[in-house]
């Protein structure tokens, strides 16, 4: 698979049994990676840099359990804009980006335009942070907000297997 921003390299099997294990378990050592994707430590570190470097390696991180840690909500949030000009959707965008009740945000088709995931405290936290987002003046025209009851499927990460085929040769 290559990138299509000029930091382009090729992925193969060993590449994305790699991607999977660090998916799986991102602070394995260097030694236990290279051990589960068959590879001796020095090639699997050097094929680990060469990703980083290409940018399919984003970062690590901890993966934190959100209901022990503290009372929360989950709400997904539709946004619909006033106007639809590019510099609109780039002001609603640029907008958002330090607003940290919203986690994801996603540019949608259909009946609206942004898909948005906030979470809050409770009810009225997010009803606050609703309103500031309003008072920002980013051209929103309405939202509709869906309150998630529980969640059902957790990711642990992207299937590459399904998503890249052709790199499993």
């Amino acid at each position: 698979m290559k990138r299509g921003d000029g930091g382009a390299i090729r992925l193969d099997r060993l590449d994305l049994k790699i991607l999977a294990a660090l998916q799986a378990s991102g602070r394995m050592t260097n030694l236990d990676l290279a051990q589960a994707v068959g590879l001796s430590a020095t090639p699997c570190l050097q094929r680990v840099k060469r990703m980083e470097a290409a940018g399919y390696i984003r970062g690590y991180g901890a993966e934190l359990d959100i209901d022990r840690l503290a009372s929360s909500i989950t709400v997904f949030t539709q946004v619909m804009l006033r106007n639809h000009r590019r510099e609109d959707f780039l002001r609603f965008e640029r907008g958002i980006q330090d607003i940290p009740h919203i986690l994801n945000c996603f540019l949608v088709t259909g009946g609206y335009d942004y898909l948005a995931q906030f979470i809050a405290r409770d009810i009225l936290d997010y009803q606050l942070a609703v309103e500031s987002l309003l008072d920002r003046d980013l051209g929103v025209e309405k939202y509709f907000s869906y309150v998630a009851i529980k969640q059902v499927k957790r990711s642990g990460g992207y299937p590459l297997a399904l998503l890249m085929p052709e790199a499993q040769d």
